[in-house]
């Protein structure tokens, strides 16, 4: 039979990151969602522990771990603080990820170690105003040049809803851009898109102002300007060509990491909702006496559960080797879709209270939206279970 129980290592990591998220994060959660201020003393002490190497190898200087240690470690702080817990995703699974998977071995050797340290952020460039899940919709290009130093790519471009981007401690951005077209047998054009480094203190490179966000207040997240944009020729991260198939795979992966967050999302809520049911008093006696508060609070552990149990199977099978996509689509849409509903029901549960921005239910019906948008929508992975059948 199945065995879900956690190995001793990783009940350990559990519990560390859940007594840092409760003692740490937690208390400073609500200040910075307010000021929309990023936490850069909570980034410092994740870089401490070494979660930003977990599933990194030690001569890259990781912790030698796996990707389902990464994402124990963002359910356990989701339950706190959404916006901390996709610094934490996207700087490993977008920033530090397609340089440990695609890079060269020159590549790895000069940006792993940095990320894996947590000492510097990397983002992801993919998304444009009319570019995301449509990758043929990408326009920001990149062209070949003779330069002063030898062949460098001049990138153009624009691109949108970047995480990890503007931070004092970014130092890098993968972006896509068109490096070419073909003609197709049918007389249409197919890009070529290629993925390449741009370190941020490049000339051309600008993160504009910071989004004014529904919720994630306290994550950094950018558009990003690219004018005559010159990187060495060395810069192209992956085959040329291959840069979107390969960022595919990416998400493939950070689907499971980005279940995780929302899977604890769902079960912070669970929490919130029992402590205050039992401590809020109504009619002379704690609603969580009441059969409709027991029931909802129930449910919403019922949702939390299932999306537990789905982004654990999506990681048993990518650790094992095993086809993963879909699992990977399906736990992504059920948790997202969990945190959202948990969210809804927490609030409700709280009242008014729950519609005060200081408590962590306020913050987390705001932040939990879009977990059914970000690193592929909720349509898109119908769409990938549907293929998956056939359809």
């Amino acid at each position: 039979m199945p065995n879900f129980e956690l190995s001793e290592d990783h009940q350990d990591l559990v519990d560390t990151v859940r007594e840092f998220a409760d003692e740490v994060v937690a208390p400073v959660s609500a200040k910075h969602d307010e000021e929309h201020s990023f936490p850069y003393e909570v980034v410092s002490q994740m870089a401490d522990m070494g979660l930003f190497g977990l599933p990194f190898p030690e001569e890259s200087g990781g912790m030698g771990g796996d990707y389902f240690a990464l994402s124990l470690a963002l359910e356990q702080i989701a339950r706190v603080d959404q916006s901390v817990a996709i610094t934490l995703e996207a700087g490993v699974s977008l920033g530090a990820m397609p340089i440990h998977r695609f890079g060269t071995d020159a590549q790895k050797q000069e940006w792993l170690p940095l990320l894996a340290s947590g000492k510097a952020l990397a983002g992801f460039g993919l998304t444009e105003s009319e570019a995301g899940s449509d990758a043929g919709g990408t326009k920001t290009t990149a062209k070949l040049v003779d330069g002063d130093n030898g062949s460098e790519w001049v990138i153009n471009g624009s691109k949108e809803f970047i995480t990890n981007s503007g931070t004092d401690i970014t130092k890098l951005v993968t972006v896509t851009a068109v490096t070419g077209q073909s003609e197709r047998e049918d007389g249409s054009v197919k890009k070529e898109i290629s993925t390449l480094l741009v370190p941020t203190n490049t000339q051309g490179f600008k993160a504009e102002k910071a989004y004014n966000k529904v919720g994630w207040n306290a994550s950094d997240t950018h558009p990003l300007t690219l004018n005559d944009v010159h990187v060495p020729e060395e810069n192209l991260l992956g085959e040329r060509g291959r840069g979107y198939a390969n960022f595919l795979s990416i998400l493939d992966e950070g689907r499971i990491a980005i279940a995780a967050l929302a899977t604890g999302a769902a079960q912070g809520c669970v929490e919130q909702a029992v402590r205050y049911a039992k401590e809020r008093h109504a009619f002379g006696t704690n609603i969580g006496s009441y059969q409709a508060i027991q029931f909802k609070i129930a449910r919403m552990h019922a949702r939390a559960h299932t999306a537990r149990l789905a982004y654990y199977d999506a990681a048993a099978r990518m650790l094992a080797g095993k086809p993963f996509k879909t699992q990977a689509a399906m736990a992504k849409m059920i948790a997202g879709e969990a945190a959202m509903d948990n969210a809804r029901d927490a609030t409700q549960v709280f009242g008014g209270y729950g519609f005060i921005n200081e408590f962590v239910v306020a913050r987390h019906y705001r932040d939990s939206k879009i977990l059914e948008v970000g690193e592929g929508t909720t349509e898109v992975q119908l769409m990938l279970i549907a293929r998956d059948l056939g359809l």
